[in-house]
């Protein structure tokens, strides 16, 4: 039998562990909380307004990323839940919308909405707050702020503006005999303007004389006009930058005026949207675009790509999105891919060590290899330009997934076919 002395201090010692156990529980069961409470990424989107087509599309394959990676246990051993708002496509939203993931939502990342425009006004908030920062298709974003932390997913280059437009000017100067002027025209928002700015770098490098170099007002309702005043310049060539609605409705113009002009596009955004295929069919032809993915034999260099798209294909008709989602869905997936990939391989949320590592890093995405350069943007560029070309139909969106429609023109290692001038295409 133990004595009062032995079985007092017995108790006093069983009575410390019991202490120090619910000590401990009461410090654990808080962690244990906090490990099981999700990684909240927060963003804005354009799900209204001209960029929609874009952004409704971009949100269906993040959303599969979110699935995809909450199955392989998440980032850092906790579910991620993706937090957004539209943007509607407004720039004056994007400054609210990030103030609140930020202060009322206390995401632990944010990432970019869609396009130049949008990426724009929250870069200074992002800045101030010395946060990781994905952007998705802006296009020179970081020239001004020279920021350490961005990253954005866009195959353009190191220099973003110029090298956006080299595939299209080592195509069209492949023509003979070779062209001698260039007409230019942009919408008057940022995207289109940087990337009108880059293509003019090109001209001046090649010798182009400029017969034409204007802006267009967004929301203009007939371009017809507007392409008859590049013809009375009888420009050899001819350079948009435009947005959707632009996209379209110039596209319509030069169909109903018509253009002595050798090369028509360049960066028309939308021609790639499927409603605007579908809308615009056999317009199409002839024109000399860039592009991101299409639905050629040499795109088996994107390895991820066909079995994504395959998915989305099958989510896309419930959510009432772009049914073929081969402008955005990929990218998008890739920016939050390269995010995630990043986050694991660090092991903490630590916003400039994430950094650090993305910049030493080479991902692999489902658009294959990404290295991003010393100011995030990528270090090798991967624009295509494309050729409409073989659209016989109207309104068979069918005709848009077949190889044939989209050639590929350069760069040479995807390439599937060999520039013709415009109006032979008509």
């Amino acid at each position: 039998m133990l004595g009062k002395f032995a079985l007092k201090r017995r108790t006093l010692a069983l009575g410390g562990i019991i202490a120090a156990t619910l000590c401990l529980s009461q410090v654990l069961m808080p962690m244990q909380a906090r490990a099981a409470e999700p990684i909240k990424i927060g963003f804005s989107m354009a799900l209204t307004g001209p960029l929609a087509g874009g952004g409704k599309q971009a949100l269906v394959s993040m959303e599969m990323w979110e699935e995809d990676i909450n199955k392989k246990g998440g980032l850092l051993g906790r579910p991620v839940k993706l937090i957004y708002y539209d943007d509607q496509t407004n720039p004056k939203n994007v400054p609210g919308i990030y103030a609140k993931l930020l202060d009322i939502d206390k995401v632990d990342f944010v990432v970019s909405g869609y396009g130049t425009n949008l990426i724009a006004p929250a870069m200074p908030i992002v800045i101030q707050r010395e946060l990781l920062f994905m952007g998705l298709f802006g296009l020179n974003n970081n020239k001004k702020w020279k920021y350490d932390k961005y990253f954005q997913i866009l195959p353009a280059g190191p220099d973003p503006a110029v090298d956006f437009s080299r595939a299209w000017f080592d195509t069209v100067m492949s023509l003979s005999p070779k062209p001698k002027t260039i007409a230019f025209l942009a919408a008057d928002a940022e995207f289109a303007k940087n990337l009108k700015e880059g293509a003019v770098t090109h001209a001046k490098r090649l010798g182009l004389k400029i017969t034409y170099n204007k802006n267009y007002k967004p929301g203009t309702p007939d371009y017809t006009p507007i392409i008859r005043a590049i013809n009375a310049t009888n420009p050899d060539i001819i350079y948009i930058a435009s947005y959707p609605n632009g996209s379209a409705g110039l596209t319509r113009a030069v169909s109903e005026v018509g253009t002595k002009a050798r090369a028509f596009g360049g960066g028309m955004v939308g021609l790639q949207f499927s409603g605007i295929m579908k809308g615009l069919g056999p317009k199409l032809n002839g024109i000399l675009n860039y592009d991101f993915y299409v639905p050629e034999p040499n795109m088996s260099l994107y390895p991820g790509v066909t079995d994504l798209l395959a998915r989305y294909k099958i989510v896309a008709p419930s959510r009432k999105v772009d049914p073929l989602g081969y402008y955005l869905a990929p990218w998008s997936y890739a920016y939050l891919q390269v995010l995630g990939d990043a986050v694991n391989a660090v092991g903490k949320i630590d916003h400039a060590a994430i950094a650090k590592y993305m910049h030493a890093t080479e991902f692999s995405t489902v658009v294959g290899k990404v290295k991003f350069g010393k100011n995030g943007e990528w270090e090798k560029g991967r624009t295509l330009t494309v050729q409409w070309q073989n659209i016989k139909k109207e309104k068979d969106l069918e005709q848009f997934t077949k190889p044939g429609i989209r050639k590929i023109m350069e760069p040479k290692e995807f390439a599937t076919g060999t520039v013709k001038t415009f109006n032979s295409l008509r």
